[in-house]
């Protein structure tokens, strides 16, 4: 496997984590400012799938073999 191979699809999982991430961050803000139970509660689940997306294994050809 070539490391370069899978940078796309590395790059797309973090790019769609970080965005997911900043939703969260955005309902954090909204309920400090707006909705502030709303806010907190819809927070908390976008948070855990931000980590789930960041955490998701590529497909077998993007996988680190263990030694």
């Amino acid at each position: 496997m070539k490391a370069n191979q899978c940078v796309r699809q590395k790059l797309s999982k973090s790019m769609l984590s970080l965005l997911i991430f900043l939703g969260a961050v955005g309902l954090i803000i909204t309920g400090f400012t707006l909705l502030p139970i709303v806010g907190f509660i819809l927070a908390i689940p976008v948070t855990a799938l931000s980590y789930y997306v960041y955490k998701l294994h590529l497909n077998e050809q993007c996988e680190i073999e263990p030694i």
